[in-house]
């Protein structure tokens, strides 16, 4: 098998390298297996503005992995250096990165979902210049589900701007939606996995998405592809830019899919997957690991059953205009005997909240998730955070990551496949 050396933007605790290059580490009972012989040479994270305080990530990183390969340095600035002949990246093969997503989150407004021209969002083009400077064999890409109908004014337009920007470097396009929990990850958690490769050879698009491509090569799918459909991706990004999606009110990008010079397939898709299932219980650690911090006052419970539950209430906006505000209640507590809910950034702090995630200890009292579990619940080792941050930035993180399994799945079928 030849060695695929790796190059890690967006980097963060380093899901990626540990899914692809995989991990030991005796004294601490962490066994991670490689996906294959992948090695990756060099890593870039940076969080803005860029004061020592916001580089937590970057320490995680650097304490796992070592800091001679990490590049703790806006991007933008980096590859400006590169072009400018003052800097070098190594030799590569594979560029992988969970590019940031919060201008297509689900978790904010879609009023507020800028889209591929959002302050996050804009990141996509250091990728793109990255391509462009560097030609990578294999691109390996991870983003929120979202992006494939984003933004709400012309729906698909950032994906296929992406996918338009991919085909102008030479590059054909495996995607897939994933919820982690399909494939027995204790978290229901769905992100889009994007997989380019250079100069490829003639694909059978349809063939691609259903059975001969990295995709369900590595996340099997039930036989049968449904809302099948193909059309194309004319003209440069700037046209796609202009054009693509207008007057669409559900976006043609499906849950799986293939791109190869501009002609795209698309279909929905069925996991099928035979293994063990893991749940948030199986996660949890003993109660008497609990730091008492954790755990939900009496006299606060009441405050979290009002964010959990139903509700429909007048409620007066900032303008002075009265409204309804209606919501569905949530499961409180969580259930153990089901994978947990997708973990967010905002998962730390005590704090009542809607979206935390709370847990029935043996003894009935009620509890946050600690920061091991979180861990745990992406499928990184346990206490893989645990680098001198404080608790909410190791939840920040978390709630920042991926499903570590998933890209080990992904890498492998990648791996094999290059022998």
């Amino acid at each position: 098998m030849a060695k695929i050396r790796v190059v890690e933007l967006f980097a963060g605790v380093g899901g990626f390298r540990l899914g692809l290059d995989g991990y030991e580490d005796e004294s601490r009972g962490w066994h991670v297996p490689a996906a294959g012989d992948f090695e990756t040479v060099w890593a870039n994270q940076w969080e803005p503005p860029g004061t020592p305080g916001r580089q937590f990530a970057a320490r995680c990183y650097a304490e796992r992995f070592g800091a001679e390969t990490l590049v703790n340095e806006d991007i933008e600035r980096v590859l400006d250096e590169v072009e400018a002949g003052r800097r070098t990246i190594p030799d590569h093969e594979m560029l992988v990165g969970g590019f940031p997503c919060q201008d297509y989150s689900v978790a904010r407004p879609i009023a507020q979902s800028n889209g591929i021209e959002g302050k996050k969002g804009v990141l996509w083009w250091q990728i793109h210049r990255f391509l462009r400077l560097f030609s990578p064999r294999y691109v390996l890409l991870e983003n929120v589900d979202r992006l494939l109908k984003s933004p709400a004014s012309q729906r698909g337009r950032d994906f296929a701007i992406m996918l338009a920007c991919l085909d102008e470097c030479g590059y054909s396009v495996e995607w897939r939606v994933v919820n982690a929990a399909d494939y027995g990850a204790p978290q229901r958690r769905r992100r889009v996995y994007i997989y380019a490769e250079k100069d490829a050879a003639a694909w059978d698009l349809e063939g691609r998405v259903s059975s001969q491509g990295i995709m369900p090569g590595a996340l099997p799918i039930a036989e049968g592809l449904s809302k099948l459909s193909t059309f194309e991706i004319e003209g440069s990004p700037f046209d796609v830019s202009e054009s693509f999606g207008s007057g669409l009110k559900v976006s043609p990008f499906r849950g799986a899919g293939a791109m190869q010079h501009g002609r795209v397939c698309t279909a929905d898709v069925v996991a099928e997957y035979a293994g063990p299932f893991a749940t948030l219980g199986d996660v949890l650690v003993p109660e008497g690991e609990v730091p008492e911090e954790f755990f939900i006052p009496e006299d606060k419970l009441e405050r979290w059953e009002y964010f959990k539950g139903s509700k429909k209430e007048e409620r007066t906006h900032a303008s002075g205009y009265t409204y309804i505000y209606s919501e569905g209640g949530m499961a409180f507590p969580d259930a153990l005997d089901k994978p947990a809910r997708t973990i967010l950034t905002g998962e730390g702090g005590a704090g009542a909240s809607r979206f935390k995630h709370v847990v029935e200890a043996e003894s009935g009292r009620y509890r946050r998730l600690v920061p091991d579990e979180l861990d745990r619940l992406q499928t990184f080792p346990r206490g893989w955070t645990d680098a001198g941050m404080t608790d909410g930035h190791r939840a920040f993180c978390m709630g920042n990551s991926l499903v570590v399994d998933i890209v080990h799945r992904i890498g492998k079928e990648i791996a094999k496949r290059s022998e």
